[in-house]
C-alpha cells in the first residue's frame, strides 16, 4: 500500500505531504484547489505519461515521491531488484521527475529506471478508476478483462494455456504462409543454384588456380625470348662451340690452373686457388641449370597457350557470374550446397508445419471452448452479485447481465465477445453499457464490479477520481459504504466532493487553496475532529461555521460510523 506521497510544483500544488496508510482515505477541498493534480501525480508514480504543462508555473520542474510498503518475497520486489533497485525492510520509494525541457525521469528504489518500468510495477501495486475509466468500461476488452478477473485463478490457467499454443499456432501459420507463398519462387532458386554448382563443379576450379595461369600465360607469351636469353648465358658461361672461344668455365679452369703451377712458392695462393675452384663447380652448376631451363622451354609453346587461354576465360566466365574472384567462387559452392539443402527440405518442412498448424488449432479451439465455459459460469455468478451490490447502492429495480457469445475468429483472449448489459428497471430491455447509462449509473455499476472482483481477485490499492460523479443523496452513502467495505482488505483513496461519500472515510485529507498575487498555492491537511467536521459542514452546506451544518455534519459521521460497524 501506499505511505505517503510528496509533491512538489506540480499544477497549483508548490508543496504538498499526502499521508495516506491503510484503510479509506478521503481527499477533498474546493473547486480549482487541486485535487486533481494529487490524481496526476500517482499517475506520474505509476508510469503515465509526463506533460510539461502540468509544471507549477515559474518552476523550472515538478517532482513527485512516492513511499510505499510491499511484500519482500512478491513479484513487484522481484521486479524492483531486476531493475537494480533496493528496498529496505519491506519499504519501496518511487520518483518521477519532468522539467520544462521535457525530460522525466524515474527512480525506483534509488535507481534509475525507464519509466516503462514504473508503469510494470504500477499495474500490479494499483487500480486507477476515474472519468476515463467510465468511458472505458464501455470497451468490450474492459468489461472481458473484468470478467475474467472475477473468475479467477482457473480462468487464469486456462487463459494462459490457451495464449501460449495460440502464438505457437500464429507463428506456425505464419512461417507455413511463407513457404507456400513463396514456394514457386524458392524452386526457381533451387533450379538456379543446381545450374551454378553443376556449372563450377564441372569446371573443378582450384584455389590461386588464376593466379598460377597468368604467370604460365605470361611465360608462354614470351617464351623465344626467355630462350633467346637462356642460350647466351649458358653460351657465356659454358660454350659447346669448337671455335677457340673462351668461356667463363674455361676461363676459371685457365686460373686455377695457373695459380695451381706457382702456389707451392707461397702458401698464402693455396686458398685462392681453392676458391677459384669453388667458383668453376658454382659456374658449372648454373651451366647445367639454363642447360635444364631450355630443354624445358617446350617449342610448341603455341598450342600450350591456347589451352591456358582458354582455362583462364573459363575461370573468368565464373568468377563474373558468381565471384568477383576466384576463391569466392568456391566459396559459393560451399554455401550453395548448404542454401540448396535448405530449399529442397521446403516440402518436408511445409507437411511437418502443416502437421503443427493442425495440432495447434485443435488444441486451440479445445481450450478455447473451455474459456467459454467458464467464462459463461463466472458470468451468471457475476450477474447476480453485482445486481445484489446495485440493489444496496439505490438502483434496486436495475439488473446486470453478462452477456458471454462466441464469434467465428480466435483472437490472443479466445473467441468470446462479451457485453455486460444493464436493465435499468424492470421490464426495459438490458442495453450495452455504452448506450443509455448515465454517468451515475455507470459510476455505481464500476464500484459494484469492484467490491465483487476484489472478493476473487484483490487489488493493493484502489483510486477512484469523483467516483460518486451524478450521485447523491442515499446513493451517495451507499457508495460511501461499499467504499468503506472495499477498503477493508484493499487501500482505497477516493477524491470526492460529497460528504456522504467522505464520511466513511478512516483518513481525510483536504486539499488547502490559498492565493497571494497571482500565484495559487495548495498544501494537504490531515483533518481529526473539528476540522473535519468543518470540512463535512462545508461539503454539505458551503458554510463550514453553520451550526445547523455542523450539526448535520456530526449527524452524518456518526451515521457512517454505525453503517460500517
Amino acid at each position: 500500500m501506499i505511505e505517503e506521497i510528496s509533491i512538489r510544483h506540480l499544477g497549483v500544488i508548490g508543496e504538498a505531504r499526502l499521508p495516506l496508510g491503510p484503510g479509506f482515505t478521503a481527499l477533498t477541498g474546493e473547486t480549482g484547489a487541486g485535487k486533481t493534480m494529487v490524481v496526476t501525480a500517482l499517475g506520474l508514480l505509476l508510469g503515465d505519461r509526463a506533460d510539461t504543462g502540468a509544471i507549477r508555473s515559474g518552476s523550472g520542474q515538478a517532482l513527485v515521491e512516492g513511499h510505499w510498503s510491499i511484500d519482500e518475497r512478491g513479484a513487484v520486489a522481484d521486479r524492483v531488484r531486476d531493475a537494480g533497485g533496493d528496498l529496505d525492510e519491506g519499504a519501496l520509494i518511487l520518483s518521477r521527475s519532468i522539467s520544462q525541457e521535457g525530460r522525466s525521469r524515474a527512480v525506483v528504489g534509488g535507481r534509475s529506471t525507464p519509466v516503462g518500468v514504473l508503469n510494470e510495477i504500477g499495474q500490479q501495486l494499483v487500480v486507477v478508476h476515474g472519468q476515463s475509466d467510465q468511458v472505458r468500461l464501455k470497451s468490450a476488452t474492459a468489461q472481458r478483462e473484468a470478467l475474467d478477473r472475477f473468475a479467477g485463478p482457473e480462468l487464469a490457467h486456462v487463459l494462459g494455456d490457451y495464449q501460449e499454443v495460440f502464438r505457437r499456432w500464429m507463428d506456425a501459420q505464419s512461417e507455413l504462409d511463407v513457404l507456400v507463398a513463396d514456394r514457386d519462387r524458392r524452386a526457381r532458386e533451387a533450379e538456379d543454384l543446381r545450374a551454378a554448382m553443376t556449372e563450377i563443379e564441372e569446371a573443378a576450379p582450384r584455389r590461386g588456380e588464376d593466379d598460377e595461369l597468368a604467370a604460365r600465360a605470361e611465360r608462354l607469351t614470351n617464351v623465344e625470348d626467355l630462350r633467346l636469353a637462356a642460350a647466351q648465358a649458358h653460351e657465356l658461361i659454358s660454350s659447346e662451340s669448337l671455335d677457340e672461344a673462351r668461356d667463363a668455365v674455361a676461363l676459371l679452369e685457365t686460373a686455377r690452373r695457373t695459380i695451381d703451377r706457382v702456389s707451392g712458392h707461397d702458401p698464402a695462393l693455396e686458398p685462392i686457388a681453392e676458391s677459384i675452384a669453388n667458383a668453376g663447380f658454382v659456374v658449372g652448376e648454373l651451366a647445367t641449370q639454363l642447360a635444364s631451363y631450355l630443354a624445358s622451354l617446350d617449342t610448341d609453346g603455341g598450342r600450350e597457350l591456347d589451352t591456358v587461354q582458354e582455362r583462364r576465360a573459363e575461370l573468368a566466365a565464373l568468377m563474373r557470374k558468381y565471384g568477383p574472384s576466384l576463391d569466392e567462387v568456391i566459396d559459393y559452392l560451399d554455401s550453395g550446397s548448404s542454401r540448396l539443402l535448405e530449399l529442397d527440405q521446403d516440402s518436408d518442412r511445409i507437411d511437418a508445419l502443416r502437421l503443427e498448424v493442425d495440432a495447434d488449432r485443435a488444441r486451440v479451439m479445445e481450450l478455447a471452448d473451455r474459456l467459454s465455459e467458464l467464462r459463461r459460469t463466472a458470468g451468471i455468478r457475476l450477474s447476480e452479485r453485482v445486481t445484489s451490490e446495485l440493489a444496496a447502492l439505490a438502483m434496486g429495480g436495475a439488473r446486470i447481465t453478462v452477456d458471454v457469445t462466441s464469434r467465428e475468429e480466435y483472437t490472443l483472449s479466445g473467441r468470446d465477445r462479451v457485453a455486460i448489459l444493464l436493465q435499468p428497471h424492470p421490464g426495459a430491455d438490458p442495453r450495452p453499457l455504452g448506450r443509455g447509462a448515465s454517468g451515475g449509473e455507470l459510476s455505481r455499476v464500476m464500484l459494484a464490479l469492484e467490491v465483487v472482483i476484489a472478493a476473487t481477485d484483490p487489488v493493493p490499492t484502489f483510486i477512484f477520481d469523483e467516483v460518486d460523479a451524478g450521485v447523491g443523496g442515499a446513493s451517495a452513502i451507499e457508495i460511501g459504504r461499499r467504499l468503506a467495505r472495499l477498503a477493508q482488505n484493499s487501500q482505497v483513496i477516493v477524491v470526492t466532493h460529497l460528504a456522504q461519500v467522505a464520511a466513511f472515510a478512516t483518513n481525510h485529507l483536504r486539499v488547502v487553496k490559498d492565493s497571494a498575487g497571482t500565484v495559487t498555492a495548495s498544501s494537504v491537511q490531515q483533518l481529526g475532529g473539528e476540522e473535519r467536521v468543518a470540512e463535512m459542514a462545508r461539503l454539505l452546506s458551503g458554510l463550514p461555521d453553520s451550526e445547523t451544518g455542523l450539526t448535520h455534519a456530526r449527524e452524518l459521521l456518526e451515521t457512517a460510523r454505525e453503517l460500517v460497524a
